[in-house]
């Protein structure tokens, strides 16, 4: 399997850049990330008791930080940036707000636009007939 197949867990950045496997220390080009993290395992399950199906495998406390596990192998929800919580729940928050899903910033008209909006709303000066 080649990087570009693998995004991040959190970001739904692609990682194509990344050379594998991966570091201990690796970050994610795009949120600086930490990637040798159990979500980013192909072993990783939210669902199970210890959120890992190696039975072996020692139990990680944070599963969002780097850890030195073993039985790292990359997979899960590296696969697919659609699939991450993050990226969906950012795309609603971009939307919500009137920006283009996966920009970073909307254009000044759209805030001026909006900010325009908003003062029309909560306006307490009475409305010239």
């Amino acid at each position: 399997m080649d990087s570009a197949d693998f995004n991040c867990w959190k970001c739904g950045g692609s990682l194509a850049a990344i050379e594998l496997p991966l570091r201990r220390a690796e970050l994610c080009p795009h949120c600086t990330a930490d990637l040798h993290v159990c979500h980013m395992c192909r072993h990783f399950d939210r669902h199970s008791r210890r959120g890992c199906r190696e039975p072996v495998a020692d139990e990680v406390r944070d599963r969002e930080r780097a850890n030195f596990c073993g039985w790292f192998q990359i997979g899960g929800a590296a696969m697919s940036a659609s699939s991450t919580e993050a990226a969906v729940a950012k795309n609603e928050l971009e939307s919500l707000f009137g920006l283009d899903p996966g920009s970073a910033t909307g254009s000044p008209t759209d805030a001026d636009s909006a900010r325009a909006a908003f003062d029309a709303l909560f306006d307490d000066k009475p409305k010239d007939p």
